[in-house]
């Protein structure tokens, strides 16, 4: 069901200041299906889009366990999808990023490269970023048998040899994971210990498709259309060799986009803002939604519900403050 409260946006001085009911700072799909709502909501919401629009999901080459696409669908389509959709509505994508961010008071004050803006309501939906092995050919295959979500892309690689870099929970259970299609799982560590929990290590030691490499690190992905092999560099021997994989999938580790809000919302300790079940954060206002704030699932699914449950306690915020103000 769709609330609709009577805001407008509403210019002030200097020019390139703007006040605004609801802003969004993010254009994955926490961001996006945040704006769709809250456009529905005639809320009036401007998007920051940083400089990805569509999130980490629009790297990917194809998305397969969204909703209402059997076939598949491209990441970037879809992200195309999610905006054409929130813009038809009314909402405002702003190609633009925020440099600072005051939540000492509302309404709150977002600078950013091009102006500034003040809003009502916030939502902060930048995203995390996976830590990347930063070698030769990681980047230009990724989506092209490089990833860095087994959950997405494992499907693909059905019958295929895959590698997993990494030694803690996120590894081993990705890993695990990807037994269900690889013929075989090849777990590269830099150490010689795994940092995952006891019955992880068993459970991956015990499977019979995956193996290990010890004391080893990928210094390179090798490949022209697709990943044919990794190279690898032992760090006790420094003894390199290319080895042959369909697949590189890379967990050491993400990192949420929170720095701008970093001492000014209540956050874990890894960096992850915290929110109650109603994506409400520790600044009155102030909402959150997908892998900003979900260490867990990080899916596209799961951030847009997320995306769209803020921008309705967002509307609610503002219409519970209008109704307050209308009866004092």
């Amino acid at each position: 069901m769709d609330f609709k409260v009577s805001f407008s946006p509403q210019k002030a001085a200097p020019a390139e200041t703007e006040t605004v009911p609801v802003m969004i700072l993010g254009a994955g799909p926490a961001g996006l299906a945040a704006a769709l709502y809250a456009a529905r909501a005639e809320l009036h919401p401007i998007v920051l889009t940083g400089m990805a629009l569509g999130g980490q999901a629009s790297t990917t080459h194809t998305i397969e366990n969204y909703p209402g696409f059997p076939e598949g669908v491209g990441g970037a389509e879809l992200g195309e999808l999610f905006q054409k959709q929130a813009e038809r509505f009314g909402a405002r994508l702003e190609f633009d990023s925020a440099t600072e961010v005051d939540l000492s008071r509302r309404p709150f004050r977002v600078k950013t490269y091009g102006g500034e803006y003040y809003a009502k309501a916030l939502i902060l939906a930048t995203g995390a970023s996976p830590n990347y092995l930063n070698v030769p050919g990681e980047k230009e295959l990724t989506g092209k048998g490089v990833s860095y979500c087994a959950t997405c892309d494992g499907w693909f690689f059905k019958g295929k040899n895959v590698a997993v870099v990494g030694g803690g929970d996120s590894a081993l259970e990705e890993a695990i994971f990807l037994t269900r299609y690889a013929e075989t799982v090849t777990i590269i560590h830099r150490r010689d210990a795994l940092r995952a929990g006891a019955i992880l290590q068993r459970r991956a030691m015990e499977h019979p498709q995956i193996r290990f490499i010890w004391d080893t690190v990928v210094t390179e992905a090798i490949g022209e259309q697709a990943l044919r092999a990794v190279r690898v560099r032992n760090v006790k021997t420094g003894e390199e060799r290319e080895l042959p994989f369909d697949g590189l999938f890379i967990f050491i580790g993400n990192k949420p986009n929170t720095d701008l809000y970093r001492g000014q919302v209540e956050m874990d300790e890894r960096g992850y803002v915290r929110t109650n079940m109603n994506m409400e954060t520790s600044v009155p206002g102030v909402f959150a939604a997908g892998e900003v704030m979900d260490a867990t699932f990080r899916q596209v699914i799961t951030s847009a519900g997320m995306g769209a449950a803020a921008a309705i306690q967002a509307g609610r915020f503002l219409e519970h403050e209008e109704m307050s103000a209308e009866h004092s």
